[in-house]
């Protein structure tokens, strides 16, 4: 009988993005970088507020801070809170508008739950 030690160092596995922009997401920001947003760049985090313990966050920014990751996807550049990158990661930003209400929204797979009017999330 002949036991074989496994590989020193297993393979490793590509993570996936850190966030990545809808194609709806990305003309939004060009827009708005375009015009009164020009010159700075859109910074997401996340809080601890609401009913499910977290919620999305956005602002605009002159520059990133030090605990800033930058993210860039179909050629418009986002910021990321270093804090929130372990309950964003794969998460897709998204813009959309009906006939009420319009806005970026943020589908996260990371998500166990949302409370009932939406506005914060559970990991």
């Amino acid at each position: 009988m002949t036991i074989q030690k496994a590989q020193a160092t297993a393979p490793k596995r590509s993570l996936p993005p850190l966030m990545q922009l809808s194609e709806a997401a990305a003309e939004r920001l060009k827009v708005l970088y375009q015009s009164d947003h020009t010159g700075k760049t859109l910074r997401i985090y996340i809080s601890t507020k609401g009913c499910s313990g977290m919620k999305y966050e956005m602002e605009f920014v002159e520059k990133p801070s030090e605990n800033d990751e930058i993210v860039t996807d179909k050629g418009m550049t986002i910021l990321v809170d270093r804090q929130a990158t372990l309950f964003l990661i794969g998460t897709v930003m998204d813009y959309q508008e009906d006939d009420l209400s319009s806005g970026f929204v943020f589908n996260n797979p990371n998500e166990k739950s949302r409370c009932g009017c939406g506005e914060s999330f559970h990991v």
